[in-house]
This record gives structure tokens, C-alpha cells and sequence, in this order.
């Protein structure tokens, strides 16, 4: 009986079937601009590494890598292991292994896959959470007033670098109401108020 039509097969032609199905799923969510994997990432719980659970998820790149690229590498190697098991049962034993067996037998290789492959994707895929910092992160950062003088009502433009090297332009006024600060000035955000950002005199010149 043909590899693909054997009824010992079963769970392998199921796994086949998702991936083509999730693939043409994704391919019509990015047509109207709704994509299953965010969908599939939001029900995932928030990984905190405290659990044994989180760990698990942890392991397998949960977080790190969308959820449906991770399904779907699991589906590949669960598979194309359990395919590949079949013909090394097949011709070894003159017969394929039953399907709950083989079934069993190919989980392992789909974590596998997903683990090893996982941390590769990981390493690739642009991350929002390294790439977006919050309003609050650059408060305690050092910039330089790069546009015009800083004074208490009149706010100038500060280059700040956050903790990635990127520049930000904040419009920046001194803490302290009698203090002007002038372009190329070295200072330090220390709060944010309203539209603006406050300042003080770089306490340590040496930390720019």
C-alpha cells in the first residue's frame, strides 16, 4: 500500500494537511490584513520563568518566535520523521508501524525540531521588544541639546541614545528654573512632564 494512503499513516497526512492549511491561512489574513499567528499569540499566556510550564514554553522559544512558526515547525518534523519512520519500519519489518505508535514515537522530533530550528528563527526575526523603548526608559539617559537653547518655557531639541544606541529628539526644558542650557550642552532627563522632558546639567561628563 502506497506511503501516503496507508491507514497507519493517518497522523502524519493530518500533520501535512495542517501545514498546507495553515499556510493558505496565513496567505488570506495577510489579503485582508488579519494574520493568525498574532490571533494564536495572544492566547498563549505570558511567560514570567517561574513555572515549570513557563519553562517549558521558555524552551521551545515561546515568545521569542511567533507561535504559528513554531506550530508549524513542529508539524514539519513530526512529519518528516514519522514518514521516514515508516519507510525504515517498512522495510525492515516488511510492514508499517500502527499509527498510535508511530504517532507517539514522532513528538519527540517535532520538539526537537522546534527547539533547534526555533533558536535559529529566533536569532532572525526582528523583535518589537528590543526595537521600542517607553517614554519612561530614557529618563536617568545622558543627551546633548542639539537645537537651539534651553530655557523654563522655552524647550529646546536634546539627542538622547537609548539603551539599543538609537537617537531620539526630545524637546527637553531645565528641572530647575533658573538654569539655560545651550546647544551642545551635555544633560540628564530626569522626569517627564506633560509634552516635555526635564533636565539638569550632566552630573557626569565622563558617562556620555
Amino acid at each position: 500500500m502506497s506511503l501516503f494512503a496507508a491507514p497507519q499513516n493517518l497522523p502524519f497526512g493530518i500533520g501535512f494537511a495542517l501545514i498546507v492549511g495553515i499556510a493558505l491561512l496565513e496567505g488570506v489574513g495577510m489579503l485582508v490584513s488579519m494574520s493568525p499567528s498574532n490571533f494564536l499569540d495572544d492566547l498563549l499566556p505570558d511567560i514570567d520563568g517561574d513555572s515549570g510550564l513557563d519553562r517549558v514554553l521558555g524552551w521551545l522559544h515561546a515568545g521569542k518566535v511567533p507561535a504559528l512558526v513554531l506550530l508549524l515547525l513542529f508539524l514539519c518534523g513530526y512529519t518528516v520523521f514519522g514518514y521516514s519512520l515508516q519507510v525504515v519500519a517498512n522495510g525492515l519489518f516488511g510492514g508499517y508501524l500502527p499509527a498510535w505508535l508511530a504517532g507517539l514515537l514522532a513528538v519527540p522530533a517535532g520538539m526537537a525540531t522546534v527547539r533547534g530550528l526555533g533558536s535559529l528563527i529566533a536569532h532572525i526575526i526582528p523583535r518589537d521588544e528590543t526595537s521600542v523603548v517607553s517614554e519612561q526608559s530614557l529618563v536617568g539617559r545622558v543627551g546633548v541639546i542639539v537645537g537651539g537653547g534651553a530655557r523654563r518655557g522655552l524647550a529646546a531639541q536634546a539627542r538622547v541614545k537609548d539603551s539599543h544606541g538609537r537617537s531620539h529628539y526630545l524637546m527637553v526644558e531645565p528641572d530647575i528654573d533658573d538654569e539655560v542650557f545651550n546647544e551642545g550642552t551635555q544633560v540628564l532627563i530626569v522626569r517627564k512632564a506633560g509634552a516635555f522632558y526635564r533636565c539638569i546639567a550632566n552630573p557626569h561628563p565622563t558617562l556620555m
